[in-house]
């Protein structure tokens, strides 16, 4: 199956001056069989047209749980534009899918803590920057001891996006 890329999705609202919105519902409904192949590439793909239109405008939130797919890949680049796509998309007041990322951030938020850097220094400050811009209350509550013992991290870089992160946490969950 041949998928458009971000730049053709670009390129083609560009031309399609008149029919603009005929044109995005038919890119919306490629996305949504695009985004139910197994292939974390055509996924990803899909998930970067998705969050372009919902910079637009449009809505994303019925592609929250693919969003939460991708950033389950073992590739770093997907996992960053499932991130993303999770940080536009999802809703954190009344998106359930929000309570499936706990155990993935926190998969994410330890496996910093065990080389100190490399690659999960990285997947940690994704999760880290999406953590900041999903907390709910049960977030915070379940992610705060992580969090915590992040701030004694040896890389700066780590210690600065936690400190961050923190005080979005304690707005949400003051008690913590």
């Amino acid at each position: 199956m041949f998928e458009k890329t971000l730049s053709d999705l670009v390129s083609g609202i560009r031309s399609s001056r008149r029919n603009t919105a005929l044109y995005i519902s038919q890119n919306i409904a490629e996305i949504k069989t695009e985004l139910q192949s197994p292939d974390f590439f055509v996924k990803s793909n899909a998930l970067q047209k998705l969050t372009f239109l919902q910079m637009m405008g449009y809505t994303m939130s019925w592609a929250a749980f693919s969003a939460v797919e991708v950033m389950s890949s073992p590739r770093f680049a997907h996992k960053r534009i499932g991130y993303l796509a999770a940080c536009q998309g999802l809703d954190p007041d009344n998106s359930p899918v929000v309570l499936l990322t706990t155990n993935l951030l926190k998969k994410e938020l330890r496996g910093a803590t065990v080389g100190g850097s490399g690659e999960g220094m990285y997947n940690a400050g994704l999760a880290i920057n999406c953590l900041s811009n999903i907390v709910t209350e049960d977030l915070g509550r379940e992610l705060l001891p992580d969090l915590l013992h992040l701030l004694n991290h040896p890389n700066p870089y780590i210690r600065k996006k936690v400190l961050l992160c923190l005080y979005k946490v304690f707005l949400k969950y003051p008690q913590g």
